[in-house]
């Protein structure tokens, strides 16, 4: 049941000491080039012909078929300085910000480092580098994870509190049935020491690699042997642990809760993927069976996924009444396509709250439960973005109240179309996304209105740290627990102070791959 689909903006994310994302470049389509000799291209600069010159000329050429077109690959045999301009040609006809790009001849730079050259330089109102999702996957993996939803791993989601010694490497929450939960692995668990390597201290190259591969595995069979420490200050115990191909549950837990006010549902919601459309129908219901007068979804580690399931869920959460023939999203391109989308060369048409669903995991067209509530209680993190923002801002556009538990989110607007080229597929930002009521900019994320220092644009709530002290769905968990007496006292917020790091967390980073740390949408 799952659709064809594009995908926007996503964050580095996959190596733990990493200083950047990988390199590479966006492009217009794998589409047959035209035979060209193998000589490379003359620079001018400020000169640009169209990105489909430069297509599929490649230093390396594959052979043999698309296993997701099954057409034959397109490549013949150009060089890096084809590649580059091909990187180049992209990003001045479809990169965002293409007018901040400094040009630069593409015959002096491997394909990496100039593709992190063909972004703006500019920076937020905090600071922050204004595009920090630039990045590339290998195409193999890339069409591996968009079909499949499939990781490779333990089943531990790990959370990077700090990634420089003295490193802090926690489990955020364990997949059920995986080599992780075998191993009895928990929420909070420390890790010291992998294969040998000491996590916390260990600062040369090698020792980086083997603990990068220790905790992000290439392929499935690996075994690595860790030491943990279950619960801060207590003792450590060796795992030996055989990465498998993971497919994670999305919604893996749903529960109520009673305060003096009424009955709050619980969701804990973990990423956009296909299957979670009808985990969060399941969700929905299991609440409206219980007559919630409040829900809390914990969307603290949700990096993103499919837009069309964020619509859904935003439409279960409001109801008809805010939303009917309202905008979810609406995407704006670069200044060149004030109204058509570049990419699919049609007529830009917005994202609405979807009334049924989509044909990801239940069969489309079937009307979607609602909750009908005027307000929504998000639990957050530097871990929230994309996607999951959207569902933020998309029901702020429309009057939903929406109450932030948390911490600020990661400050992703931004979306892009996934384009290979000479087998890497290259994420380069073409759009931001705007609300119903034409808002988009949270650049710098959205912050608890309370927070000592607003980074983002400040919603109403509470900054509450992550606690690693108790499992998710705990009403004594320090986020849960700030919800649950807000929403029977919105003066009731803890003061945002004294986080003890390893066990309060006020930033961190997910250690998944980039792809999953996106907005996806289908193709019309």
């Amino acid at each position: 049941m799952r659709s064809s689909h594009r995908m926007r903006s996503a964050v580095c994310a996959a190596a733990l000491l990493a200083a950047a994302c990988g390199g590479g470049g966006g492009g217009g389509g794998s589409t047959s080039p035209s035979p060209r000799p193998p000589a490379d291209p003359t620079w001018t600069a400020n000169v640009y012909e169209a990105p489909s010159t430069f297509a599929a000329y490649c230093a390396n050429p594959r052979t043999g078929v698309d296993p997701v077109s099954n057409q034959p690959y397109p490549d013949q045999l150009g060089s890096t300085g084809w590649e580059n301009n091909w990187i180049r040609a992209w990003t001045n006809a479809y990169y965002l910000w293409y007018s901040e790009v400094t040009d630069a001849d593409p015959e002096s730079y491997t394909t990496t480092a100039y593709f992190q050259l063909m972004k703006t330089m500019a920076t937020t109102p905090s600071g922050a580098a204004k595009d920090r999702f630039h990045f590339t996957y290998p195409t193999t993996q890339w069409e591996q994870l968009s079909q499949s939803d499939v990781t490779v791993g333990y089943g531990a989601n790990w959370v990077i509190l700090a990634a420089t010694p003295p490193r802090n490497v926690l489990v955020a929450y364990v997949d059920a049935s995986t080599p992780a939960s075998a191993a009895n692995l928990a929420r909070g668990a420390k890790v010291l020491q992998i294969d040998g390597v000491d996590m916390v201290n260990a600062n040369d190259t090698a020792s980086i690699d083997t603990l990068n591969a220790g905790l992000s595995p290439a392929a499935a069979g690996e075994s690595h042997t860790f030491v943990v420490q279950d619960v801060p200050g207590g003792a450590q115990r060796t795992i030996t642990m055989v990465s498998a191909n993971i497919t994670e549950n999305p919604v893996p837990l749903v529960t109520t809760l009673h305060t003096s006010a009424g009955v709050v549902g619980y969701i804990e919601f973990n990423s956009h993927v296909a299957t979670a459309e009808s985990g969060l129908i399941a969700a929905v219901n299991q609440l409206l069976a219980a007559n919630v007068t409040d829900v809390v979804l914990d969307i603290r580690y949700n990096g993103g996924g499919y837009l069309d399931i964020a619509s859904e869920l935003a439409f279960m959460v409001a109801g008809p009444g805010p939303t009917t023939n309202m905008i979810f999203e609406k995407e704006t391109f670069n200044s060149k396509y004030p109204t058509t989308n570049p990419i699919t060369g049609t007529a830009l048409t917005p994202t609405p709250f979807w009334s049924t669903t989509q044909g990801y995991s239940v069969n489309a067209g079937t009307a979607l439960p609602t909750l009908a509530l005027p307000r929504v209680f998000v639990l957050t993190s530097s871990s929230t973005c994309s996607a999951s923002e959207a569902i933020v801002n998309g029901l702020r556009g429309v009057g939903i109240t929406v109450i932030e538990i948390g911490t600020t989110t990661c400050g992703k607007p931004y979306g892009f179309y996934p384009q290979d080229n000479c087998g890497t597929t290259y994420f380069s930002i073409q759009f931001q996304g705007n609300n119903n009521a034409g808002f988009g900019g949270y650049g710098d994320g959205f912050t608890p209105a309370n927070s000592t220092t607003i980074a983002g644009v400040p919603i109403p709530g509470c900054e509450v740290a992550d606690d690693f002290t108790h499992a998710l769905g705990d009403p004594n968990e320090a986020q849960l627990a700030a919800a649950l007496a807000y929403s029977v006292n919105s003066s009731s917020c803890p003061t945002p102070s004294g986080f003890a790091p390893g066990v309060l967390a006020v930033g961190h980073r997910m250690l998944r791959p980039e792809p999953l740390m996106n907005r996806i949408l289908r193709h019309p």
